[in-house]
């Protein structure tokens, strides 16, 4: 009997990893959108440190600035490893993300501190002017500035799948 099972219609058995990977221009695309990170990295015991961050971009880089003191800096001081997971959707279907591996690197050269904090600026507040640029030094001051080289890359997009919606049906108010 050749009866196709209906989970098998789903994806469900079905390998569709390179269905749903982002393309490099998709992924820059994603990154590019103004969103918060999930950022991880590995505490003295060996746990995972994960922290929402905002995070903009040096060189094309994924790059953040923190407190010198915060976890998150000891945590790179001692282990450059960090992956940072970025992420959109409510309803499976909806579900996209992409995940960074990589080596963090601190930056120390002014110019490229001043470029993130206006990046950041402008990416999560709005267009940047002189006037404000007594705001983004107070932004920046004690803090450390981190760049992200990346060694892998996971992506997803399950809007790729054409899965009807999960979303429960919504009711029509009452006058």
């Amino acid at each position: 009997m050749s009866e196709e099972r209906p989970m098998a219609q789903m994806g469900h058995g079905i390998n569709q990893r390179s269905a749903i990977k982002m393309s490099p221009k998709e992924i820059e695309a994603f990154l590019a959108e103004r969103r918060p990170m999930t950022m991880c990295t590995i505490n003295h015991d060996g746990s995972i440190h994960a922290v929402a961050m905002w995070y903009g971009f040096v060189d094309g880089a994924v790059a953040i600035e923190t407190k010198e003191k915060s976890q998150k800096a000891c945590n790179l001081r001692r282990d450059p490893r960090m992956t940072c997971l970025f992420e959109d959707g409510d309803a499976y279907e909806e579900l996209r993300g992409v995940e960074l591996v990589g080596m963090a690197e601190p930056v120390e050269a002014a110019d490229k501190i001043w470029q993130l904090g206006v990046n950041l600026f402008e990416r999560y507040y709005g267009s940047y002017t002189e006037e404000l640029e007594p705001f983004v030094q107070t932004m920046l001051h004690k803090r450390i500035v981190v760049r992200l080289n990346v060694v892998r890359t996971v992506s997803w997009d399950h809007r790729k799948l054409g899965l009807p919606s999960t979303q429960p049906a919504t009711q029509p108010t009452q006058p």
